[in-house]
């Protein structure tokens, strides 16, 4: 069960030749392979890939129509091997992945697709998920197309230009015998826009048809002598055909500057880059909202290789040039220094010394790196009218600002500008306007919310086990690994001291197997079990005879994906097998030890790793925590429930609550739980000051809460309340003694507490 449906969506995927396609930039990149004639398709989800998996997926119907072949594949591994179809056969292949990690999971099948070279195109869509926001190491798909010698597409980030570009790189991969990297930054694969479709495309030879009449080329394959010759026809071969099919087909853009504009400047910016440029030009009063520029544009959709000739014919005859290029090192620019010393081109480049040196470039740094820019060669260009009124005067004196930094960036206070919003807004009459908070008051009253496990997830119970745990045997090292599990190193639980990939949390712990010491928990998800943790974790502890404890995560899908299935997802699912046991898999490798627990027990999971740390039975001790994942879950049980209320039929619902009375105001609940539905609110007791703990309405009733209360032996605070909808005759008869009874037994309490009062 994914994150989204796209089975309405998918069906656009049908029109022809003249249609004007309104879509998100992933269903143009679906609509784009069907119209290049991709005969195969597969890849692994991961931001801001999900989608695509997700769209061709839903679009299963569609594919078999044109007879393309999809898998969702175990791994970027596998998903890369799977062009070795294109290798001897015209086959034209694509996969997706997410960046940088994927394409480093990949990266051994990469290195030898592009070794030998390809006869079908191959194309890997590359979803780059760069900035502070992201949930990957900060890296760079460039670097790895330079060292295998693979050609990399950065789009203008548009529809048209989105989906020309999968068709180029398809022809552009043939045209040199060499797979290509199509890069889609996280905004243009959801950018929304409109493009002009053509017809969809059955592949020429589909996959059957090339497995009906096998084909054998031994030079494609890395074995010496042929490695040194791939190289040499990369070299000689490969790229000349690539720079003259980037060249004749201007897959680079030219973009002359506007009526007035400065020819003696120029800009080279990535493709990807392009929307966000123009609108720090446009904020600087040097480009209209259409894109025309005062500065000419030479605009990289082909970012490696790079076309010498090009870069050299726009910089000659310029003062200076900016490189406007994410992230580091700055390959780009030195390239790009290197071609004017040897054309002895004397046009000033500049670069990182006006952009920020790492980073994701959005709008406001980039905006202040090109204001530095023109401030350094042509400062008559900034016009005081483009911006506020009251930096105009700083604008007419930015020549005599020696530190080279913007004074206009230096005045603007992002908090002043909006307490200014604040005022103005406050100033007219509104209902509302009263309860404004001053932004200046925002840091004080707002704490911050680091990311963490969702309303009821069934991960959360397990790691209030261990926390419990440490409490009675101390602290001991916990590998931790990639997917939801690892907001487990975050507050409350501060759990986990290292995580090296997705899959390798066992295989991260592997050095501390170590007799006579406290043992190490090792954890992975089912996602990662599935992805490479089989193999690399468990076989590899299996054989090693490690002594230390591995729990795995079986949370029914790949969640922090977007919740995919899985080989042990328990429903049904087409096109896929699905309900196949992880126990299974893991004493199929040899594992002895094993224990299936349910995550919400608490004191039993607390147990069962109590038991692992201390059994004197040797080899690795495996436990298996299942729920399912609360978010697939409710996606799938509120339908159900809405639907069965509206039909007038019975549910009940689960829901907790704090007695007031009791609660003590001590939040150890919280610091063993940390659910977003669990707060705090005054406590109605004028003796006691302490706020008492409080569920809101949040709640999804796992039990969670009171669990805890009880393993690790809490106030009895936590009541277990049933909502019913559509009560039956037997439940209103019960509901009325219920009230009889405790009416009762209150009037008692209150004569009681009357009799004494004074």
């Amino acid at each position: 069960m994914a994150e989204r449906s796209f089975k309405k969506e998918v069906q656009i995927l049908r029109k022809g030749a003249g249609e004007e396609l309104h879509v998100e930039g992933i269903l143009g990149v679906t609509k784009a392979l069907l119209q290049s004639g991709v005969a195969y398709v597969g890849g692994y989800q991961g931001s801001p890939i999900s989608h695509l998996m997700d769209v061709l997926n839903d679009a299963q119907e569609i594919l078999e129509e044109l007879d393309v072949h999809f898998e969702s594949n175990a791994s970027e591994a596998t998903a890369a091997a799977m062009l070795a179809a294109s290798v001897n056969y015209p086959l034209r292949g694509a996969v997706a992945w997410k960046s940088t990690v994927g394409t480093n999971v990949a990266s051994d099948a990469l290195a030898n697709l592009a070794s030998g070279g390809v006869k079908g195109g191959a194309l890997i869509v590359v979803g780059e998920d760069y900035g502070e926001g992201s949930s990957i190491m900060q890296e760079r798909s460039h670097a790895f197309a330079m060292k295998s010698q693979m050609w990399l597409l950065d789009p203008r980030p548009n529809l048209t230009s989105i989906t020309d570009s999968v068709e180029w790189g398809f022809q552009l991969s043939e045209a040199s015998s060499t797979p290509v990297m199509l890069e889609l930054r996280i905004r243009a694969c959801h950018v929304h826009g409109s493009f002009t479709a053509k017809d969809n495309v059955r592949p020429p030879l589909t996959v059957k048809e090339a497995m009906e009449n096998p084909e054998r080329d031994t030079s494609r394959i890395v074995l010496p002598p042929s490695v040194f010759l791939h190289e040499k026809e990369k070299i000689e071969d490969r790229l000349p055909a690539a720079i003259d099919f980037i060249k004749a087909n201007k897959l680079n853009e030219f973009f002359e500057p506007r009526n007035g504009g400065n020819e003696k400047l120029g800009i080279i910016l990535q493709g990807g880059l392009y929307n966000t440029l123009i609108r720090a030009l446009n904020i600087l009063g040097l480009a209209d909202a259409f894109g025309n520029s005062d500065i000419p544009l030479y605009c990289m959709n082909v970012t490696y290789p790079y076309v010498d000739d090009e870069i050299i014919e726009f910089c000659r005859g310029k003062d200076a040039v900016l490189v406007v290029e994410e992230g580091q090192p700055d390959y780009i620019e030195q390239a790009i220094n290197k071609m004017l010393r040897n054309a002895d081109v004397a046009t000033r480049l500049h670069g990182k010394g006006m952009l920020p040196v790492y980073g994701e470039y959005q709008g406001q740094p980039l905006k202040e790196g090109v204001e530095k820019f023109i401030q350094a060669e042509a400062p008559q260009m900034l016009k005081a009218e483009a911006l506020p009124a009251n930096d105009a005067s700083i604008a007419n004196d930015s020549a005599n600002n020696s530190d080279n930094v913007s004074p206009i960036v230096q005045s603007f206070d992002p908090k002043a500008a909006a307490q200014d919003v604040i005022a103005k807004a406050t100033a007219q009459p509104s209902a509302k306007a009263d309860n404004l908070i001053p932004l200046t008051d925002l840091d004080e009253l707002v704490p911050p919310r680091p990311a963490g496990f969702c309303v009821g997830c069934p991960e959360r119970p397990i790691f209030s086990a261990i926390k419990q745990l440490q409490f009675e045997k101390g602290e001991f090292h916990v590998s931790a690994d990639i997917g939801c599990h690892l907001f487990s190193i975050l507050p409350p639980f501060n759990l986990g001291n290292t995580t090296m990939g997705y899959g390798l949390g066992g295989a991260a712990g592997s050095a501390f197997n170590v007799d006579g010491v406290r043992r190490t928990i090792n954890v992975m998800g089912d996602g990662g079990f599935w992805h490479n943790g089989l193999t690399s974790s468990i076989g590899s502890a299996v054989f090693n005879e490690n002594d230390n404890v591995f729990l795995i995560v079986d949370n029914n899908y790949s969640a922090a994906t977007g919740g995919q299935d899985i080989l042990s997802s328990k429903f049904y699912v087409d096109h896929r097998s699905t309900q196949n046991p992880i126990k299974k898999a893991v004493q199929g490798v040899g594992a002895k030890w094993v224990r299936v627990v349910d995550t919400y027990d608490v004191e039993t999971v607390k147990a069962t790793f109590k038991e692992a740390m201390e059994t004197p039975i040797k080899g690795p001790k495996i436990i298996i925590a299942q729920n399912e994942c609360m978010l697939n879950k409710q996606r799938r049980v509120k339908p159900q429930v809405r639907a069965a209320m509206k039909d007038g039929k019975r549910v009940v619902r689960e829901r907790f609550f704090v007695d007031d009375e009791t609660c003590t105001g001590d939040h150890a609940c919280i610091r063993l739980s940390g659910c977003p539905s669990l707060t705090v609110k005054e406590n109605p007791n004028p003796l006691k000051s302490d706020p008492v703990a409080y569920v809101d309405n949040d709640c999804l009733g796992c039990g969670l809460c009171g669990a805890n209360a009880h393993s690790a032996v809490l106030c009895p605070s936590f009541v277990r309340a049933e909502v019913i909808s559509n009560p039956t005759k037997m439940d209103n008869f019960l509901h009325g003694i219920r009230q009889k009874v405790i009416g009762f037994l209150q009037a008692k309490l209150q004569a009681k507490i009357d009799k004494h009062a004074f």
